[in-house]
């Protein structure tokens, strides 16, 4: 089992930025690819983007393309999120999560580890 932690969170004006981070621990060698996800109030939760630990190819969900991009630092285990332009539609709680099988994907279902969670909150 992975365990996550996400932290960044927070209130920003719309136009503003953020960064999330995201540590894993536990059987991390068994992860190859982490993705992040959001969740709005009445909403399903929505994939936004996600990584490979191998070789740093990165996919992204339309709503964000351009203005959020994902990274990784392998030596911590640590999975990044900068958010920019951001808008009040991004207020969301932000989900870091895990997948044990190879290929980037957007599905929920996908994945195997998540995190409690952290609230972004874009004011306009």
């Amino acid at each position: 089992q992975v365990q996550l932690v996400e932290s960044g969170g927070g209130l920003v004006q719309a136009g503003g930025s953020l960064r999330l981070s995201c540590i894993a621990s536990g059987r991390t060698n068994r992860n190859y690819v982490m993705g992040w996800f959001r969740q709005a109030p009445g909403k399903e939760r929505e994939f936004v983007t996600a990584i490979s630990w191998s070789d740093g190819s990165t996919y992204y969900g339309d709503s964000v393309k351009g203005r959020f991009t994902i990274s990784r630092d392998n030596a911590k285990n640590t999975v990044y999120l900068q958010m920019n332009s951001l808008k009040p539609e991004d207020t969301a709680v932000y989900y870091c999560a895990a997948r044990t099988g190879w290929g980037l994907t957007g599905r929920r279902s996908d994945y195997d580890s998540w995190g409690q969670g952290t609230q972004v909150t874009v004011s306009s």
